[in-house]
């Protein structure tokens, strides 16, 4: 299978279907398959309820938040992805609804009380698109919680650097939700240094 040197990470590739079936086919597991450490802060102290794990690859975040209570929905472009997520989820003992979707256009159909995006980094446009219709599937008392690499990181991925339009500095999701004052924002902060510098939003809907 083609390694991802073989596709290199420009905006234009990280946007394409086949990029991703591309990185996830060339090895068994991409993913450790442990929870995000800002997704398992964040939820702490949340009444479960259903959640939507946006980009949720292998699985490993929508089957900790199964593990957890929650009722959960994981969607991913990569059908590569999808199926060792439901591998995981029957291992682990629990139930997941798995989504194939394209994100990019995609509206979810169903309200959420919980929307979790970890580490999925797009250009500005469609960032923009993403989380508003995001913002708008969030019932209200529900979470929008969204986890990226800072422009302070500047991290490389598989030996590359992508381009530093796709990462984002946390205030930036508060202008993707509409009304500001159906919103109280929780946490807007940057964790970690270096290499590691996340931005972490989470906003609860009134």
């Amino acid at each position: 299978m083609p390694h991802a040197h073989d596709r290199p990470m420009t905006t234009e590739n990280l946007l394409k279907r086949e990029f991703w079936e591309a990185m996830y086919q060339r090895d068994d597991q991409i993913w450790s398959g442990n929870v995000n450490v800002n997704l398992s802060t964040e939820v702490d102290g949340l009444k479960p309820g259903r959640a939507l794990d946006l980009g949720c690859g292998e699985g490993g975040d929508a089957i900790w938040l199964a593990k957890q209570g929650w009722t959960v929905d994981g969607a991913d472009i990569s059908t590569t992805a999808l199926a060792r997520a439901e591998a995981a989820g029957k291992e682990a003992g629990v139930t997941v609804r798995w989504l194939h979707r394209d994100i990019l256009k995609w509206q979810p159909e169903e309200q959420y009380d919980l929307i979790s995006s970890q580490y999925m980094h797009l250009p500005p446009d469609l960032r923009r698109d993403v989380f508003t219709a995001c913002a708008a599937a969030i019932r209200p008392g529900g979470s929008l919680l969204v986890v990226g690499h800072s422009p302070k990181a500047m991290r490389e991925f598989d030996g590359q650097k992508p381009p530093e339009e796709l990462y984002f500095e946390p205030e930036e999701i508060t202008t993707y939700l509409g009304d500001p004052w159906q919103w109280l924002v929780e946490t807007c902060e940057t964790r970690g240094e270096g290499h590691h510098t996340d931005a972490v939003y989470r906003a609860k809907r009134l």
